[in-house]
C-alpha cells in the first residue's frame, strides 16, 4: 500500500511538471505567433502612413504641386502612380497652433461632426505611430508631425488610416489562439498522464528489481549465517571437546563460510555492474589459446568425477576483450556444466567463426533445463530446482554475471536444449571486436 502511494505521488508530480512545461511552451508559442501576425498586419498601414508623411514634407511632391500631379496622371505608369499616391482610406487632418481643425471641408461635415468635433490633438506623441478608437466604434492608426510650410496656418498634420479590418483579423486570430491553446492544454493533460506513466515504468521496474534483489540477497545470506551461528553455538556448549570430534560441524561451517564469501563477491560484482563502476580493461587475446588454458584444470576435475571434457577450438583469431572477465565467464559456464552433469556425462567447449563473429559454445549432456524455464535462466537468484542448487552450492547469480560480462563486451549469450540430452550455452562476440591473424 505504501509503495503504491509513493508511485502515485511521483506519477502525479511528473504529470504536473509535464503539464506546466507543455502549457508554458504553448503560451510562449501563442504570444510569438500573435505578435508576429499583429506586426505583419500593421506593417503595410505603417508604411503607407510614413510614405504619405514623406510626400507631404517633400516640396516637390505630388500633393503640393497640382501641375506635377496632372503630369503624373498622364505620363506615369500605373505602378509608379500607385507608389506616389496614398491609400484612399488615409484621412488627413490639419491643425492650427490653437489646436483647431482647419480643413473641415476636406474631411467632410458628417465625419467631422460625428467623430472629430470633440477630439483633441495630442502633441506628446509627435512622429510616433499610435492606435486610437473613435467613438468606441472604429479603429485607426495615426501619426502627427509638424507642418514644414511656413506660408499657411497649419501647425500640425495628423494622418489617420482605418484599421478595422486588421483589428478584426487580430481579434479573430486571438480568439483562435485562445481556443487552440485550450484544446492543446486539454491534450497536454492526456499527454502528461501518458508520459508520466511511461516515466514511472522504469522506476517501478527498478524499484521491484531492487526489492526482489534485497529480499533474495537477505534470504541467501540468512541461510549460511544461520548454519554457521548454530554450529558455533553448538561448539561453545562443549568447549572441552577435541577438534577431531567436532570435525563435521567445523567442516560444515567452513563450507558455508566459503559459500557466503562467494555470494558476497557475486553480489558486489552485480552491484558494481548496476552502478557502471566496473570498467573493462581490454587487450588482444588469442581466443583458442586462452580457452585451452582456462579449460586445462577442468579436464582433470572432470576426470576425477568420471566425466569427459573435450575441446574443439577452430576460431584461429585474436580478439580484444577483458581477459579477467572473459576468464570469469568461461569458469561460470564450466562450473555450471560440471554441477549439473553426472558420471559418464560429457562436457564440450567449442570455438569457431559464424557470420564473422566469434562463437564460444559450452555444451553438456547433463540433466538440462526445462524449455519453459530457459527465459528466466539469466535472472538474478533464479534456480530451476532450489533444493538441488543449494546442495551443489549454487546461488543463482553466476549466469546473471555471465550475461553481464557478455553484454559488456557487446555480445550475446543464448541457451538451448541439445537434440538428445543436456544444454548448450552459446556466446557470440561482435564482428567489430575481431582482428584476423
Amino acid at each position: 500500500m505504501f509503495k503504491q502511494k509513493v508511485f502515485r505521488k511521483e506519477q502525479l508530480n511528473f504529470m504536473v511538471l509535464n503539464l506546466i512545461a507543455f502549457t508554458v511552451i504553448f503560451t510562449i508559442f501563442g504570444f510569438i505567433i500573435y505578435g508576429q501576425v499583429q506586426t505583419t498586419l500593421f506593417t503595410k498601414t505603417d508604411e503607407e502612413l510614413l510614405q504619405f508623411k514623406a510626400m507631404m514634407q517633400d516640396d516637390e511632391g505630388p500633393l503640393n504641386t497640382p501641375k506635377h500631379n496632372d503630369s503624373l496622371n498622364r505620363n506615369t505608369p500605373p505602378e509608379e502612380r500607385k507608389r506616389n499616391f496614398p491609400n484612399p482610406r488615409i484621412m488627413m487632418v490639419n491643425w492650427n497652433k490653437n489646436g483647431e481643425i482647419i480643413n473641415q471641408d476636406q474631411i467632410g461635415t458628417s465625419l467631422y461632426e460625428n467623430y472629430l468635433q470633440d477630439y483633441e490633438l495630442d502633441t506628446q506623441n509627435v512622429d510616433v505611430i499610435t492606435n486610437i478608437t473613435l467613438n468606441d466604434l472604429y479603429d485607426f492608426r495615426y501619426i502627427v508631425f509638424k507642418d514644414t510650410n511656413a506660408n499657411d496656418d497649419v501647425e500640425y498634420v495628423q494622418l489617420f488610416i482605418n484599421t478595422d479590418a486588421e483589428q478584426t483579423i487580430i481579434h479573430n486570430f486571438g480568439n483562435l489562439i485562445i481556443l487552440c491553446s485550450s484544446v492543446f492544454i486539454i491534450l497536454s493533460i492526456s499527454a502528461s498522464y501518458v508520459l508520466s506513466k511511461r516515466m514511472m515504468k522504469p522506476i517501478i521496474q527498478s524499484w521491484n528489481k531492487q526489492t526482489e534483489f534485497v529480499e533474495n540477497a537477505s534470504h541467501e545470506l540468512r541461510t549460511p549465517l544461520t548454519i554457521i551461528q548454530n554450529k558455533l553455538e553448538l561448539l561453545l556448549t562443549e568447549p572441552q571437546e577435541k577438534i577431531m570430534n567436532k570435525f563435521e560441524n567445523i567442516a560444515l561451517s567452513l563450507s558455508e563460510t566459503r559459500r557466503l564469501s562467494k555470494l558476497t563477491s557475486d553480489l558486489l560484482t552485480l552491484a558494481r555492474a548496476d552502478s557502471a563502476e566496473t570498467q573493462l580493461v581490454k587487450k588482444v587475446i588469442d581466443v583458442d589459446r586462452f580457452v585451452s588454458n582456462v579449460c586445462s584444470p577442468y579436464i582433470d576435475i572432470a576426470e576425477s568425477q568420471e566425466k569427459h571434457l573435450w575441446l574443439k577450438l577452430n576460431s584461429k583469431i585474436n580478439t580484444e576483450a577483458d581477459e579477467q572477465r572473459l576468464h570469469q565467464l568461461l569458469v561460470i559456464l564450466l562450473d555450471n556444466a560440471l554441477k549439473y552433469t553426472v558420471e559418464q556425462d560429457s562436457i564440450g567447449v567449442k570455438t569457431y567463426i559464424e557470420d564473422n563473429k566469434i562463437v564460444l559454445e559450452v555444451t553438456d549432456t547433463g540433466i538440462g533445463i526445462k524449455k519453459q524455464n530457459m527465459k528466466y535462466i539469466f535472472d538474478r537468484f533464479y534456480r530451476e530446482d532450489r533444493a538441488r542448487s543449494r546442495d551443489t552450492g549454487g546461488t543463482g547469480l553466476g549466469l546473471s554475471i555471465a550475461h553481464w560480462i557478455v553484454t559488456k563486451h557487446n555480445g550475446t549469450i543464448t541457451v538451448h536444449e541439445n537434440q538428445h540430452k543436456g544444454t548448450t550455452f552459446k556466446v557470440k562476440l561482435p564482428k567489430k571486436e575481431i582482428t584476423k591473424l
